[in-house]
């Protein structure tokens, strides 16, 4: 896994100032290869793809509210354990939806320094390992994060995704 450039792209700088604004020194790294999927992105860094977080947006179908699902990249999400805890049902958000909310493209979506707050879940299964991966502002960029350090990061609600 090398570190393509020293320079980030503008998407992945503001994850870097974002995860830095929140005193976090995690760092993030833009690759040669792609890190668009988690199968991708765990060829790429070397890890499990369990370990990879994606970063799913839906829109709640009647308040048309964003929705982030944190999950872990073996696990599909059952939208219907979402809906239990939104009290509402979802629907998949759009590339144009998903880049309004987030300011990211689909296959980027970081964790944190989306455009507004977004209610967020995350995916109890993530916590079974120590070190994970997220994606970074950009297809190829990703920083790596303690488990422990996800639910303060993303200021979400750890939940059973299946």
């Amino acid at each position: 896994m090398t570190n393509t450039n020293q320079t980030l792209s503008k998407s992945a700088q503001s994850v870097q100032d974002a995860l830095s604004q929140k005193g976090l020194q995690f760092k993030v790294v833009e690759l040669s290869a792609s890190t668009r999927t988690a199968a991708d992105a765990a060829a790429t860094i070397g890890c499990e793809v369990a370990q990879i977080v994606k970063s799913l947006i839906f829109k709640t179908k009647h308040t048309k509210k964003p929705v982030l699902v944190l999950a872990s990249g073996i696990n599909r999400v059952n939208e219907k354990a979402i809906e239990k805890h939104l009290g509402e049902k979802l629907e998949k958000a759009d590339a144009d939806f998903t880049r309004e909310v987030t300011g990211f493209a689909i296959g980027g979506i970081p964790p944190v320094g989306h455009k507004q707050a977004i209610e967020t879940f995350i995916d109890a299964d993530l916590l079974k390992f120590e070190e994970l991966w997220a994606a970074a502002g950009t297809p190829n960029a990703v920083f790596n994060l303690h488990s422990k350090d996800l639910e303060s990061l993303a200021s979400g609600k750890i939940i059973s995704i299946q």
